[in-house]
């Protein structure tokens, strides 16, 4: 409706398209057009009144005159003077004298600023984005019955001007805040799984060290006594022999388990040949302990990215891949069993297949260690899947893990 403005005030409405320009908060904004709008609306105090939440809270940007409604953090809209109009129950409000004005006193109204800076006439109109109340554009002057309807219709002028460009500020403010919110979640989240991931670093340690001193102390004392064993059933004839040949064959098993255990708790072929080899061997070990016929492969098309990772991150990839392998010999029945290694596009990948009976059949038994494996990658930031294999028969499974170059002193960059 530019086209009805009389001429010595179009100018005036320019300028403040004009100066909205560049202004990137609320409030610089409000002040950077209040001369402006002086001139088409005499005031001594202008404010914006925004509504924030979804329409429950509102705040108040304002120039000239300060006031307490300038505080507004996040103030209910239901105790605002101008609660009608942000509500959409009005188009507009008039008021020769709002200190009298009982539109503006009903009980747990914030009407301090208007009796204490005697904001005697004020108007107020909506500013609305495709129907939508967003804020409201007020002006008060200290003398009464300052203002007509013509007064109305140049504020609502005024309002069209400086809604897109509230709403922009509007959107872009919540997204920033937005953005800070989800900076934080995943700096908690990156907090936390650095301090998992040091736990784990550490238990691995224990692990190992309980590894070393079950080979160094537990199972040379159960050597010692499987010995004696055998020297008092060669020494005191053919009944003590039988009497003490299921204790000799209980503890071989004990021994045999007890270098299992240690096996898994330090895995040595990692440390001193890497984490392909390590996976090759205790694949080869899985299977042939089975006594099953399995046949395996493994397939290597890294080109050297294994010898870039950290030790815990090797560590946690072994620990998956040893997982998953177990889970197909031990409860899948396959036939076959393939690992395959890669490195393309700054990511590396571990496949784990099998043509066993699948996931569905043995998810009861291996539940636990499949929420391990995920655990695992979550630590190291790395993406775990499992599902079906080839034709919906056997299992695949999957981790994806960014590889982080490191500069000449081994430090990631």
């Amino acid at each position: 409706m530019l086209h009805l403005v009389p001429a010595a005030m179009f100018d005036h409405y320019l300028g403040i398209s004009r100066l909205l320009a560049g202004q990137l908060d609320f409030r610089s904004a409000i002040r950077s057009v209040a001369a402006e709008v002086a001139h088409i609306i005499p005031h001594d105090h202008l404010d914006v009144c925004v509504l924030l939440e979804g329409g429950n809270y509102h705040t108040a940007y304002e120039t000239g005159i300060e006031t307490a409604w300038g505080d507004l953090a996040g103030a209910p809209v239901v105790n605002s003077p101008i609660r009608s109009l942000l509500w959409g129950e009005v188009d507009f409000l008039l008021s020769d004298d709002a200190m009298t004005d009982s539109r503006f006193h009903f009980e747990g109204a914030f009407k301090r600023p208007i009796v204490e800076q005697s904001l005697r006439s004020r108007l107020h109109v909506a500013m609305k984005v495709q129907g939508t109340i967003i804020a409201a554009l007020s002006c008060s002057s200290q003398r009464p019955g300052v203002y007509t309807m013509d007064d109305i219709e140049r504020a609502r002028i005024i309002a069209d001007l400086l809604t897109p460009y509230f709403f922009a500020l509007q959107a872009a403010e919540q997204a920033q805040r937005s953005a800070i919110v989800e900076a934080e979640a995943r700096a908690r989240e990156e907090g936390l799984r650095q301090g998992a991931l040091k736990l784990t670093e550490a238990l691995e340690q224990e692990r190992q060290r309980i590894g070393m001193d079950l080979h160094d102390q537990t199972l040379a004392d159960l050597t010692r006594l499987a010995r004696r064993i055998d020297r008092l059933s060669s020494r005191n004839g053919e009944e003590i022999s039988e009497a003490l040949e299921p204790v000799s064959r209980s503890l071989q098993h004990c021994m045999q388990d007890l270098r299992h255990i240690i096996e898994q708790a330090k895995p040595s072929v990692l440390q001193l040949f890497g984490l392909a080899q390590a996976i090759e061997h205790h694949l080869d070990r899985s299977t042939r302990d089975t006594g099953s016929a399995i046949e395996w492969g493994l397939v290597d098309e890294t080109r050297g990215a294994l010898e870039q990772l950290e030790p815990t991150v090797s560590v946690a990839l072994f620990r998956i891949a040893q997982e998953a392998i177990n889970n197909a010999v031990r409860h899948a029945a396959p036939l076959t069993v393939l690992v395959r290694l890669e490195a393309e596009d700054a990511r590396l990948s571990i496949e784990i297949s099998d043509d066993g009976t699948g996931l569905a059949k043995a998810r009861g038994r291996i539940g636990g260690g499949i929420d391990n494996m995920k655990t695992r990658a979550r630590l190291i930031s790395a993406r775990f899947t499992t599902g079906p294999g080839h034709n919906n028969r056997g299992t695949v499974v999957r981790v994806v893990l960014p590889l982080v170059p490191r500069d000449p002193a081994g430090e990631p960059n």
